[in-house]
């Protein structure tokens, strides 16, 4: 078998792996990156891009649905095949432009999943690869499902493909990506239903505001199945039969396409880790403060396969960087996160940045609450915005801003504004002498507080 000697290897070709790679091969370093599927990773082939392509078409159905007879005649119709036309502009030329730049770079490229043949030692392609430092950047891939049947289950890869929406889609799952996805297809005309275990959507997030978009997500035609357990699927002659457990009885339902969108976990199973000696969780890969294995001092890990953080492209980047320089240098730098954002881009967004409020009234001994519907306030009202809400969390002794979670339109946008001010640990009096630009949203965060 053919055998290689690198200095730094890295297997996945994301955010995460491209910003460790292109470090390294500049500092002179003899690199090789590997991935089995499209280079450029999940979030520009197959994640947050080409999602939020589709969902600027629903953007512009739900604004004129709102104004219709408002100075709006008719609602647009979507064309499901032009859109996904249209989505390849963005993501077809990502593999080809992300192998060109690393190839100038000097780094070598391999289209296989490396597997683990000891510490410091690789299989793929059928070469042997010895490599000082190994980088682990496989990303998340969809939770597998264990019932009868699962064969038959679609994932969100296929939905961001699909040529043509069927006209019933059942989503397993509601939590990012089942709520997401869910929008998207009642808009552009599909029956939709979402089922899923626990009692609500999306958890990690406000109850009070998950509630108002769940009643609106109802409104807009989405059915819910919640504690609900998926026994089986079989395939009819022209649907699929979906067989569900729920309150102690055995249900059922039909659907032409069922997708699986409940969760995503570490892209390991292919390593065999254990050879490698490199421990790991349901969270990812142990790593210590420097992103490096803490049973293997020769592998790192950084963006969504590692166990630190939340799995978004902004803080990968960050952590390939972190990465990098540790190689580099000895250990030099430790991750640092900031007070993050998410956000669920739903038509509105639910967007969330700091404490809940639980997690705030637990940490402070007293807390402010200030939770309330805007639908009435100017900016909502200018577009006929069904659903704007709110819940910020102060720290009443020091009135700094600690938590914000919003519901609206722009709400992905708006929140970023909070991030920064709980990042400097702003109060509610110095976000108010901030002068914003007016009418706008970012007005509104003034009011908020």
């Amino acid at each position: 078998m053919e055998e290689q000697k690198y200095d730094v290897f890295v297997i996945g070709s994301g955010i995460a792996g491209q910003t460790v790679a292109e470090t390294c091969v500049k500092e002179g370093l003899k690199v090789a990156i590997a991935d089995k599927r499209e280079y450029g990773g999940t979030c520009a082939n197959r994640g947050c891009d080409p999602k939020k392509v589709l969902l600027g078409a629903t953007e512009v159905i739900e604004v004129s649905t709102n104004l219709l007879g408002k100075g709006i005649k008719d609602t647009p119709a979507l064309s499901w095949k032009k859109l996904m036309k249209y989505k390849k502009n963005f993501t077809s030329p990502v593999p080809e432009s992300t192998e060109k730049d690393l190839k100038e770079l000097g780094v070598d490229l391999y289209y296989k999943s490396p597997e683990f043949l000891d510490e410091q030692t690789l299989s793929v392609e059928g070469k042997t690869i010895k490599a000082d430092k190994i980088v682990i950047a496989t990303g998340f891939e969809p939770r597998k499902l264990d019932f009868k049947g699962n064969k038959y289950l679609k994932t969100s890869d296929d939905f961001l493909s699909q040529k043509k929406l069927p006209k019933k889609v059942t989503f397993i799952g509601a939590g990012y990506v089942g709520m997401e996805f869910s929008h998207i297809a009642a808009r552009a005309g599909a029956q939709v239903t979402v089922i899923d275990s626990g009692k609500r959507p999306l958890k990690p997030f406000d109850a009070d505001l998950v509630k108002e978009l769940t009643k609106y997500s109802k409104e807009m035609g989405i059915e819910f199945i919640f504690d609900a357990t998926i026994t089986g699927i079989k395939r009819g002659a022209k649907n699929l039969k979906v067989s569900y457990d729920r309150k102690g009885k055995s249900e059922k339902l039909k659907s032409r396409v069922v997708f699986n969108t409940a969760g995503r976990v570490p892209a390991i199973s292919k390593l065999n880790l254990e050879k490698g000696q490199v421990n790991f969780t349901e969270d990812g890969i142990e790593t210590n403060d420097y992103l490096q294995s803490k049973t293997n001092e020769n592998v790192y890990a950084c963006g969504d396969v590692s166990d630190k953080g939340l799995p978004l492209t902004p803080l990968s980047g960050k952590e390939g960087n972190v990465v990098a320089i540790n190689i580099i240098e000895g250990n030099k730098k430790k991750l640092e996160v900031p007070v993050t954002p998410s956000v669920v881009f739903t038509l509105p967004n639910l967007a969330s940045v700091g404490y809940s409020e639980e997690e705030a009234k637990n940490r402070y001994k007293n807390v402010v609450v200030n939770f309330e519907t805007a639908s009435s306030w100017f900016n909502a009202k200018r577009i006929n915005a069904p659903l704007y809400a709110y819940k910020i969390i102060l720290n009443e002794r020091t009135k700094e801003i600690v938590g914000a979670h919003l519901l609206g339109p722009e709400a992905g946008e708006t929140i970023n504004l909070f991030t920064m001010a709980i990042n400097q640990g702003m109060t509610a009096k110095q976000l108010k002498q901030i002068i914003f630009t007016y009418p706008s949203w970012s007005n509104d965060i003034k009011s908020m507080v």
